[in-house]
């Protein structure tokens, strides 16, 4: 794929949309005029939409794989990929979803984020890149560094899932086990000191990076191209970059004329931190939040980020909140239905669920995302059993 064929023309500041920026470099720190010392707004890429023909999105004679099939409307895909995407829509019950996005090369979603943020590393050519992760994010980000010939620096916590630990280890990233709290301190550092290209968080507040979230509307494009537009959708939701990009996507086919609405986006968080929630309810553009234990490790967040407010509100969705039963309950129905997610995953189903009848629009169909393998749980390990005689 030829990097020009992406119709990306700037970066824009979601803070104040009057305020843009050159395409490059990728902004990593967010909008640099819109944040305070409280919160940080974050930028979208911008696209020159009135070039592409909706027509050829959907093209059936388009033979492109991976992210490639929808290059268009991505940032430059300088770096190679590893066909991420085209995740199947698994019909759970009629008229409800699950978009499985283990069948991933790392099992996870967050391939799509790390083929954009990858890409712009090679674009503005970085040594190598920079990630705090507890899990998925550090194992893809590892992945497409690798890809690419980058070294790879992840920061994460004490405690790494076995298989994360073991696709980092394949990968040959360098593993710096810190206490939370001082992920997001260190990698501002690593970054300044290192020059190496950040592929997650560095503000007060939750921005992350300019092209990552770019990634995630293919996951919108994929459904529309499997059942058109659902009632809703229902995202596990830590910092709620997947969230934004479910959105933006759907938004994207609305404003070319291919779709006439946007489905409601129901953002589905931990009970025990919930940030997204507390932000919408208190009228904030982010929020903190004291962060209580959950098995849901990799959406318990204690911050959130602008991104996910503009997701919800404008989609008339909502932010749901899910304690660990309602996730393992989710998480069980799944199994029994062949899907093994991990219990964050499960998030989306047990928001669904929650609602009791549930609050739709118009009785059509709904789309759980279960973002990654039950692989990934802290708890998985293999089960020791005792041999049993023939009789």
């Amino acid at each position: 794929m030829k990097p020009a064929d992406s119709l990306a023309t700037g970066q824009r500041s979601l803070g104040d949309p009057d305020l843009d920026y050159p395409l490059w470099p990728p902004l990593t720190a967010g909008c640099p005029r819109t944040g305070t010392a409280d919160v940080a707004y974050p930028v979208e890429v911008d696209y020159a939409y009135d070039k592409l023909d909706p027509a050829t999105l959907f093209s059936p004679s388009e033979k492109r794989h991976g992210l490639e099939r929808w290059a268009p409307l991505l940032p430059p895909l300088t770096a190679p990929g590893l066909g991420e995407g085209a995740t199947p829509l698994v019909e759970l019950e009629p008229g409800v979803y699950v978009k499985d996005e283990s069948r991933n090369p790392t099992w996870s979603h967050k391939d799509r984020l790390n083929r954009c943020t990858t890409s712009a590393a090679v674009g503005v050519g970085a040594p190598g890149i920079a990630v705090a992760s507890s899990g998925n994010h550090g194992a893809s980000a590892a992945a497409y560094a690798a890809r690419a010939g980058l070294p790879c620096v992840v920061l994460t916590g004490p405690d790494l899932p076995p298989a994360v630990d073991s696709f980092l280890n394949a990968y040959g990233a360098v593993v710096l086990p810190v206490p939370w709290e001082a992920r997001w301190p260190l990698l501002r550092q690593v970054v300044d000191r290192l020059g190496l290209h950040p592929v997650s968080n560095l503000t007060t507040t939750h921005t992350g990076h300019a092209y990552g979230p770019e990634g995630y509307k293919t996951v919108a494009y994929e459904i529309f191209q499997d059942i058109g537009v659902p009632s809703a959708v229902f995202v596990p939701t830590g910092y709620g970059e997947l969230l934004f990009g479910v959105w933006k996507g759907f938004a994207e086919l609305r404003r070319l004329g291919l779709a006439d609405r946007v489905p409601r986006v129901f953002a589905c968080e931990p009970a025990a931190s919930g940030p997204l929630h507390r932000a919408l309810a208190e009228g904030l553009p982010a929020a903190h939040v004291p962060v209580a234990p959950s098995d849901a490790y990799s959406i318990n967040s204690p911050v959130s980020g602008y991104r996910g407010v503009v997701a919800v509100r404008d989609s008339g969705g909502r932010a749901l909140t899910v304690d660990d039963r309602q996730l393992a309950d989710a998480q069980a129905e799944l199994a029994r239905a062949g899907l093994w997610t991990e219990l964050s995953s499960a998030a989306g189903l047990a928001g669904l669920r929650s609602l009791d009848p549930p609050d739709l629009t118009d009785g059509g169909p709904v789309v759980c995302i279960s973002t990654s393998s039950g692989f990934k749980d802290k708890g998985t390990a293999a089960r020791r059993t005792e041999p049993v005689t023939p009789e």
